[in-house]
This record gives structure tokens, C-alpha cells and sequence, in this order.
């Protein structure tokens, strides 16, 4: 029909997939069109790389693999500006965006040569199915070798880029990370004949779309991965509309499907959906990929795609400074034991190990004094290991460690400077507004053991550095109410959060790598109170803030109008779920609930809902009642007035603010009583009696009992005191009765983190 082989081998392979494979082909016209061809690693990439240009052939004849850029990291400073691709992964959360990075990094050496061997004869099947030659030495070899640096380990490396101990224990992305490697093609233009690849692995969660939103304004191209057995989901949409943000400088858009060597995949029916739904996309169905990390997909594939349609980085004009510029934007930083580290994306001239640089913020750079200038200790690229280069070119993305003190001054966005150029008129590269992050929770953080605040303090600080979505901020030191955590838990720490998620990540993070176990109080969301004049008030106009500390909380005496955020919540579920959902969105106080359909097996629900709702376990109640198929994504839309009650926590009389929460006057009494006995369960016994209370306003709504150890002082050495004397025993217990009462009011309850959790799960 004049198509081509591959695309038989694609239709194929869709329609082997289908319900009723028999119908569509024949077995043996099948094993025709996919006609499998037995060749063995090396000679996979002779075929693969072979070149017509002489040039290229020349250096590819004397040996049979191409270049890895841990190897040949030399090749990199004769590539030209015109040969360096940006471009990153983005998608929902488990649409394996990870996995395929860790194809491409195999398919281009970056983690041996064993792992690529196997990847260019994947390639070169089409289908992904290696089958070696009988001659082949790797014939008994189904999985490649890795090599960690101590040991060969025989597992194949599908998380190359999840670098964090919380992203292998969870399975999922929370950081942004880069890699650069070597790709030999067509389009090069330098006499090397390879391009320079500058790769991004993005985070899938909502509570981590800022990671998405920044690493976006640092590449030319943007590929959407979408799980053929799932379609559109909820941050699908979302993700895509922050490319669409960015124009007219936003990255060009790729489309591919993952996954599609499942049986449940359907690639024809999600492209055809992806037209149809996502809008302002020019592309063509047909040109949606589908590709499989498991099976070796279509990984060639993509990345030529990549070569041929994302355009390299754009030149940055000098100004009226003439000469070589340096310019290197500060694309994230992180701290280990040698200090801050920064990675950075060059704009122009090189950055060279032993140069004198300064940090400057964009607007900032007038008021930038030379004497905060720094030595540049130490400059690589990322492989994402560290590679050592001594030196960085126009384009190129690695690490850089100029003795930085302080963390805060290598923030994402700003630029490095050679020191000689602060204060020139020349134009400075800047992220634009939106990739600041904002957060929208906000927590107290306090060390278990007393005396452990400053570390606590300097672990967070750390962290911050790396984690761009938290603001931390330090609270009273002598702990006397509000953030600062009163009696029970004493000084602490302010911190902005992104999400319930965000909270849990941090909290996992501060344990793994600094050893402290923190207690996070529950988060709260920012509401806006209008206090209006009044008797017993001295106000003469109406006065509009906004708290964070529910300390600041107006009394219920005093006129005022209290405003909650409300968010715009886009979920996407199964037809059969659609009355959960509704059900869920409504008990959760949605408002302006539309449905559509999405498909004949999906559909798309948006409603209003007050953004406190959100966060405490919306997204964990939707998985439940969809069966984990349901998605969610929000949209900040404004204030609204709210008929809202705070609830107060009271331990034998004395208030925990950390413990109060925010909710509706009808249904305050009963996420009280839900409070109260959960903190019943988890509280310790004590010697002496724990009365837990609910109050709102001036009323006490709710309230629990944890009765004391009771010690027998009646038996003494097996004998009973007194013996039939009861005014003898009579004296003995109303002894114990006032020590325990004297105890009651100069005891102190231990709270743990499962104290304030039950405040966080009361809706359950």
C-alpha cells in the first residue's frame, strides 16, 4: 500500500492488541509485517549510527559503538550553540516519565556500555524484542550489567534520574533532574557530527508543579507523555497549560504515549482523544509516538524526534559590552558534605574552573558589591553523576562549587557573573513571575527533643535550597503561643508547604538525610478577616488582613467577615464512579459542579470548593471511592465569605493552638468529637488524669478522658495497710487523690505526630 515497514509493525502490533486480535490479521500475516531480524548488539549499532556523511563515518569506523559522554566528554567543547537540545518529560503522575528517561540515558551510553549494547539492538527490531545472535557473547545475557562503582549488579536501571531516597521508597518523582549526553544525527551542524542533549525529568504531582513551572523556562522543548491505558488525566491538562503559559516563548510541544506494549492499551483511541481535548495544539494525531520503557519502544524514535523539531538555545545579545560574557543561570542547588552546589545553564561565554565570579538577582545586579565575589572550585556536567570538566560552554547545563556560605544566595534564576562584569550595561536572563513558588499551606515544625531547634533550623535551611517550594521563616524562640508552639511543644519553625504531599516528603526528607525526626503541626491555609467597627472595638474603618496563625483568629464577639480561598478542583473518573465523585465533591462543600464527558469510559467534573476542603484528604477520598483510577488537579480562584468556626484544643485546661482548626459551623461539633477521640487513642496515659476539650467560641462542644495509672497504696509488701481500719485506707487515697490532682496541673502531655495527624484526618 506504500506505507512503510515500521508502520506496518506499529498497526500491527495496535491491532494484535485489540479484543479480538483474529478478526483483524491473520497469525501468520503478523509474524510477516514485524518479520523480526536476528542481529546482535554491535552490529545493531553499526546499523543505527552508520553515516553517509564522511566526516562522521571516518570516526564511527573505528569502533563499532558511538561516543558515550562518559568517555568522550572532550567531544563537548567543539559542539556549537546550534547543537544543543534542551527538552524534558512531562506528564501525570506515574506516566512514566522516569522510566523513559532512563531508556534514553541507556540508549546513549550514560550508564555503560553493556545497558546501551542492549538498547541499540532493541532499537533496531522496532518492536523493542532483542534477539542476539547464536555468536553473540551476550546471547545468555537477557539483562544488562550495570556497573554501581562497588559491585555489577545484574538489574536493569529504569530510575536513573530519581536520585533522592524518598523517590525510591515512594516510586515517584519530587525533584527536577538533569542529565546531559551525546546523540549522533542528522541535523548536527558542527564538524563533530553529534548534538548535545540537555535532559529533563519533571515531578507528576500537583503538590510539585512549580518543579514543572521552573524547569519549563529553562528548555526549547517539552515532551507529553500520556499512559495509553489512562489517556487525559487531570495534571495532563495541567501541565499542558503551563507550556501554553509561557507564550510566545514556550517550549515546543511533543506528544507521546507510553505503555502501549500493555494489553489494555488503546494508543489510537487516547490520540484521537488528545486532539480533540487539548486545545491550541497544531500537531497531528499522527504524529503522537507511541513508545514502552519496559519493552524498548519507540526510544530511538522520540529522541530523532526530538533532534529534528526542538530548536537549539537562542543567543543572548551583549549589550553595549563588548567582548566574551559570562552568563550562567542558576538552574536548581543542593547541599552535601563539600557545601552548596549549583547547577547552572550557560547562556554565554565559559565558565572555567578558578574564575573569579559574583552572584547577582536579575534587577539586582547594580547593588551587587564586588567584593562578594567567589573562586570557582570545581566545574562538570551531569550524567547524571557528576562529570568533571574544568569548564563549561555556551549551552551546556552542569554543576559548578565556588565556596558558597550561605544557601540562599544560589536561589533558582539567579545568574553568575564574572566578577570584572558586575555593574556593565548587559542583559540579564530572568524566570518569569509565576516560576516563583507561592506556597499554600503553612505549618509549624518543632524538634522531638527540646534542645534539638538549631539543628532542626539548619536542616530546614538546607533542605530549602533544594526544595523551592517551602518559605521558612523562624518563630518566637521562648515558644509563648501561636507558631511558636506554647508549652507543649516549644520553639519551632514557620514553613510554607505545596501541598498535604509536599508536607509528608519533607517530613521523610528531613529523617533521611539529616537524621531528625521533626513533629509537622497540621497545616492551615490563609484566610482573610475584615474587622468592622463596633461596640467594645476601637476601629473607626474596617480593617482587611490576612492570617496564617490561627492565634490572630478574631473573637467571637468581634465583628468581622471572614473570607476562605476557594480553588477551582478539575477532576477526572470513570462513568461508574460518577456518583462518588459527585457525592464526595458535595460533601466537601463544592459549589458550580459541571460535568463532561471525555470519552465513552471517562469524564471530566469541575466545581468550587473552599481550598481547606482540598487539602486535608480530598485527594486521598477520591482514590477511594474511584477505585485509584480517579485524578485531580486545582486552579486558585479567589476568596469567598464562609460560615466558619474555629475550633480550639484544650489538654487539662490549657490550649494547644497547633492543634486548632478551621471549619464549618455545621459541622464543627462533629470533626470535634472526631478529634477528641482519636487524640483519646494516641495521647499517652499519664499519672494523672488527661481531659481533652473541644471549644468554639466560649462553648466546649466535645470532650474526652484519659484516665490516669492508678497505683494499689492500700497493699504494701503483699500485706493490706490498716487492716480493717477504714479511716486508716480513707487517708491513704484522698493523699493520692490530691497528688494526682496536683500533678494534673503541672504535668506535661507528650504530643507526637500522631496527635496532630488526627487533627488532619477528622473528615475521614
Amino acid at each position: 500500500l506504500g506505507c512503510s515497514r515500521s508502520l506496518f509493525v506499529r498497526t500491527a502490533a495496535a491491532i494484535g492488541r485489540s479484543r479480538e486480535p483474529s478478526k483483524c490479521l491473520s497469525p501468520t500475516l503478523v509474524d510477516f509485517l514485524v518479520g523480526r531480524e536476528r542481529c546482535s548488539p554491535k552490529s545493531a549499532s553499526r546499523r543505527l549510527f552508520s553515516s553517509k556523511d564522511s566526516s562522521s563515518s571516518s570516526s564511527s569506523s573505528t569502533s563499532d559503538m558511538p561516543p558515550s559522554i562518559l568517555e568522550d566528554y572532550e567531544i563537548i567543547k567543539d559542539i556549537p550553540l546550534e547543537d544543543v537540545r534542551s527538552f524534558g518529560f512531562i506528564a501525570h503522575i506515574d506516566h512514566g516519565k522516569s522510566s523513559l528517561s532512563s531508556r534514553i540515558l541507556e540508549l546513549t551510553g550514560n550508564l555503560g556500555r553493556p545497558a546501551q549494547q542492549l538498547a541499540l539492538a532493541a532499537a533496531v527490531t522496532d518492536d523493542g524484542t532483542v534477539i542476539p545472535s547464536e555468536n553473540d557473547e551476550s546471547n545468555n545475557e537477557q539483562t544488562p550489567t550495570i556497573s554501581t562503582g562497588k559491585e555489577k549488579v545484574n538489574k536493569e536501571q529504569i530510575d536513573a534520574l530519581d536520585t533522592l531516597d524518598v523517590e525510591k521508597q515512594r516510586g515517584i518523582t519530587v525533584k527536577a533532574s538533569a542529565a546531559s549526553m551525546l546523540y549522533p544525527h542528522p541535523s548536527a551542524k558542527g564538524k563533530t557530527g553529534y548534538l548535545l542533549l540537555n535532559m529533563y525529568d519533571t515531578p507528576g504531582h500537583v503538590d510539585f508543579g512549580r518543579e514543572v513551572t521552573r524547569s519549563l523556562c529553562f528548555i526549547q522543548g517539552a515532551v507529553l507523555l500520556l499512559d495509553a491505558t489512562q489517556g487525559i488525566q487531570a495534571q495532563t491538562w495541567s501541565v499542558y497549560d503551563k507550556v501554553m503559559a509561557l507564550k510566545p516563548k514556550e517550549p515546543k510541544l511533543l506528544i507521546a504515549l507510553t505503555k502501549v506494549d500493555l494489553e489494555a492499551a488503546r494508543p489510537i483511541h487516547c490520540a484521537v482523544t488528545v486532539s480533540e481535548w487539548l486545545q491550541d495544539w497544531e500537531g497531528d494525531p499522527d504524529s503522537i509516538l507511541n513508545t514502552s520503557a519496559r519493552s524498548r519502544i519507540g526510544i530511538k524514535a522520540l529522541l530523532d524526534s526530538v533532534c529534528d523539531q526542538v530548536p537549539p538555545p537562542e543567543s543572548m545579545d551583549n549589550g553595549n559590552v563588548k567582548g566574551d560574557i559570562l552568563r550562567a543561570q542558576v538552574v536548581d542547588s543542593w547541599y552535601d558534605d563539600r557545601g552548596v552546589n549549583c547547577l547552572v545553564r550557560v547562556v554565554s561565554g565559559q565558565l572555567t574552573e578558578s574564575d573569579r565570579v559574583s552572584i547577582v538577582h536579575p534587577g539586582q545586579e547594580e547593588g551587587t558589591r564586588s567584593g562578594d565575589s567567589y573562586s570557582v572550585q570545581e566545574v562538570g556536567i551531569v550524567t547524571p553523576k557528576p562529570l568533571r570538566t574544568k569548564v563549561l560552554y555556551p549551552g551546556q547545563m552542569g554543576y559548578t562549587r565556588f565556596g558558597l556560605r550561605d544557601p540562599r544566595q544560589a536561589m533558582p534564576g539567579t545568574v553568575v557573573l564574572w566578577t570584572k562584569q558586575v555593574g556593565m550595561d548587559m542583559p540579564i536572563p530572568q524566570l518569569p513571575s509565576d516560576a516563583v513558588s507561592k506556597s499554600v499551606l503553612y505549618a509549624s515544625v518543632h524538634p522531638e527533643e527540646a534542645d534539638g531547634f538549631e539543628d532542626l533550623f539548619n536542616a530546614v535551611e538546607r533542605l530549602a535550597l533544594n526544595d523551592t517550594g517551602l518559605e521558612v521563616q523562624r518563630t518566637s524562640a521562648q515558644g509563648d503561643g501561636g507558631e511558636g508552639g506554647g508549652p507543649f511543644l516549644g520553639p519551632g519553625l514557620r514553613v510554607g508547604f505545596q501541598g498535604l504531599l509536599h508536607v509528608e516528603v519533607f517530613r521523610q526528607r528531613l529523617s533521611d538525610e539529616f537524621g531528625i525526626e521533626a513533629i509537622v503541626t497540621p497545616p492551615k491555609v490563609k484566610y482573610r478577616v475584615t474587622l468592622s467597627p463596633g461596640k467594645g472595638s476601637n476601629l473607626k474603618d474596617e480593617i482587611t488582613k490576612t492570617i496564617e496563625d490561627l492565634s490572630e483568629w478574631p473573637d467571637s464577639g468581634t465583628k468581622s467577615t471572614i473570607e476562605e480561598p476557594i480553588v477551582l478542583v478539575r477532576v477526572v473518573a470513570r462513568v461508574e464512579d460518577a456518583g462518588g465523585v459527585m457525592d464526595l465533591i458535595s460533601r466537601k462543600r463544592g459549589t458550580e459542579l459541571e460535568t463532561k464527558p471525555l470519552d465513552e469510559e471517562q469524564w471530566v467534573f469541575t466545581a468550587k470548593m473552599p481550598w481547606a476542603e482540598v487539602v486535608i484528604d480530598f485527594h486521598d477520598q477520591l482514590k477511594n471511592v474511584t477505585a485509584g483510577f480517579g485524578s485531580m488537579d486545582t486552579f486558585e480562584a479567589g476568596y469567598a465569605k464562609g460560615n466558619l468556626s474555629k475550633v480550639d484544643i484544650m489538654l487539662n485546661g490549657d490550649a494547644v493552638d497547633p492543634l486548632a482548626f478551621v471549619c464549618h459551623k455545621d459541622v464543627a461539633q462533629r470533626e470535634a468529637r472526631v478529634v477528641c477521640k482519636k487524640l483519646q487513642e494516641v495521647l499517652p496515659r499519664q499519672q494523672f488524669v488527661t481531659v481533652i476539650q473541644a471549644k468554639a467560641g466560649s462553648k466546649v462542644i466535645a470532650s474526652e478522658r484519659i484516665q490516669a495509672y492508678r497505683k494499689d497504696v492500700l497493699t504494701k509488701s503483699g500485706k493490706t495497710v490498716g487492716g480493717g481500719d477504714m479511716t486508716r485506707k480513707k487517708k491513704l487515697l484522698e493523699k493520692q487523690k490530691k497528688g494526682k490532682k496536683r500533678m494534673q496541673h503541672t504535668g506535661k502531655v507528650q504530643l507526637s505526630q500522631a496527635a496532630f495527624n488526627s487533627v488532619i484526618t477528622r473528615s475521614s
